[in-house]
């Protein structure tokens, strides 16, 4: 292990080949894409993201679950983050379909927030999704995305062109 300093914000550490992170993140469970996906916490994806997992504060019968790449710059390409944006849009589908309406949580670069309605689409289907598009397998977002569309019609563009501002919502 070695130790970058960044002042306030680190010191930051390479762990195990990943991306550098903050020393309080060292000890953080590995979380393995085909392993049981537990209802909440915090782990370090084999990308070197951090994933966090917990019930949405406004409304529990959501999770969020928050995807950060802070001190990698390779997980910020174009390509995952229209990934990223149309799975967070698919899971809209289901929230509409349910009688829920609110924005789906999502910010793109570093950090990517999602709201993935309870029993809407499994958990673990949905992490490994994420977690396909972190290691540059966009298959099973496209096919959750796929299901989305068939169940409730097309999601709107993920790049920006026509749609409302799809920012995290608060």
């Amino acid at each position: 292990m070695t130790t970058e300093d960044h002042g306030a914000a680190g010191p930051y550490i390479e762990y195990d080949g990943l991306p550098v992170l903050h020393g309080t993140e060292v000890k953080l469970p590995l979380i393995h894409p085909y392993a049981p996906v537990p209802s909440s916490g915090r782990y370090v994806t084999p990308g070197g993201g951090r994933l966090t997992i917990r019930k949405a504060a406004k409304n529990s019968a959501h999770l969020r679950l928050t995807l950060d790449h802070l001190g990698c710059p390779a997980q910020c390409t174009e390509e995952k983050d229209t990934a990223y944006r149309r799975l967070a849009l698919a899971t809209e589908g289901y929230c509409v379909a349910a009688g829920c309406r609110h924005d789906p949580a999502f910010s793109g670069g570093v950090l990517r927030c999602f709201e993935v309605r309870t029993g809407s689409i499994p958990l673990d289907v949905f992490v490994r999704a994420v977690l396909a598009v972190e290691l540059g397998d966009l298959g099973p977002a496209a096919r959750l995305v796929e299901e989305a569309e068939a169940r409730f019609g097309p999601v709107r563009q993920a790049d920006g062109a026509g749609e409302e501002d799809q920012t995290e919502a608060g």
